[in-house]
């Protein structure tokens, strides 16, 4: 049976279904084998002051279903819109394969895979950020 597996650190906390679960002194692994489980590791989690960026605020759209905060059939069609705006910036063959990975995950109603093709995004939008014309 597959499913999401999550590697946990010590001391890690995930949500998992509006719960925070923390993992104890050892490293630990967790099958997740229920397929609609609403996963968000804190650590990767974006705080709302953070969400400052295009790319981090689909993210943090994608987040606040993960964790029960929206409800995923209102937010579904904005994210949409909002993935499809990052589409007409990244154009390369690689942003490419993650805008329409989060896309498909969303259609789909996988909101983890949605997140987790997003995030890949994050550094690519750092760096244009990062650049200034002079």
């Amino acid at each position: 049976m597959s499913g999401l597996v999550l590697k946990l650190a010590p001391k890690e906390r995930v949500l998992v279904n509006g719960a925070v679960i923390e993992n104890g002194d050892r490293r630990s692994r967790l099958s997740i084998v229920t397929p609609d489980a609403n996963i968000l590791r804190l650590r990767d989690a974006i705080h709302p002051e953070e969400a400052n960026t295009p790319v981090r605020r689909v993210c943090y759209a994608a987040q606040l279903i993960l964790s029960g905060d929206t409800d995923p059939q209102e937010e579904h069609l904005p994210m949409l819109r909002r993935i499809e705006e990052l589409s007409q910036v990244f154009t390369d063959p690689d942003s490419r394969a993650s805008i329409a990975e989060a896309t498909d995950a969303l259609i789909g109603n996988n909101h983890y895979r949605c997140l987790k093709a997003l995030r890949t995004l994050l550094p690519r939008e750092d760096r244009l950020f990062a650049v200034r014309p002079s």
